[in-house]
């Protein structure tokens, strides 16, 4: 099922990447202009994420490749645009890095737990879904940058929720390490 709609609406984030980095550097653009069509990108192919799922469920075209592909096209459009913040010094980088860096150690552990026959013990937990949630909410406000309907300061609510999700991410990440424990001591002896 690699052209099924789901899947194609997976590989909208995919290609998304280039398109959000590409505002930053089109000529004849304002600051302003720039984060405000960054953001409504970001946001349009986040809502991608959920609507994927959901029309994967409700059309029954749920597919292996698509199960690989959903989690892989969010990680890209996380990543990127954190190292866009980064740039534009709006994140620290060590947010960046706890991030990053998290995304990519679950990420392997959950591919060798498959392999051992133990994906269960990390599988997808509230909490990691309570810090997606809150990082998909501080990275538009991002990337917006300014007032938002001349009362949400968004960079000042982004901060404290980009440094929230990164709280939510090391603890997310010490949750699947608790619960992979166990095989990892019984593969490792």
């Amino acid at each position: 099922m690699f052209w099924t709609i789901p899947t194609l609406m997976t590989w909208t984030r995919i290609v998304a990447i280039p398109l959000i980095v590409g505002v930053y550097y089109f000529p004849g653009l304002t600051p302003a202009a720039q984060n405000e069509i960054a953001t409504i990108m970001f946001v349009l192919f986040a809502v991608t994420d959920w609507l994927d799922g959901y029309l994967a469920r409700r059309l029954n075209q749920t597919s292996a490749f698509g199960a690989f592909l959903d989690p892989v096209a969010d990680k890209f459009l996380v990543c990127a645009s954190l190292l866009i913040l980064v740039h534009m010094n709006r994140v620290h980088v060590l947010v960046a890095l706890i991030i990053i860096g998290r995304e990519i150690a679950i990420s392997s552990l959950r591919e060798w737990m498959a392999q051992i026959g133990a994906s269960k013990s990390v599988a997808v937990h509230m909490i990691g879904k309570v810090k997606t949630t809150v990082q998909m909410v501080a990275i538009p406000f991002l990337l917006f940058d300014g007032m938002l309907l001349g009362l949400i300061d968004t960079r000042a609510w982004g901060n404290v929720l980009i440094w929230a999700a990164a709280v939510l991410t090391v603890w997310s990440m010490v949750y699947y390490m608790q619960k992979a424990l166990p095989e990892i001591r019984a593969r490792v002896k």
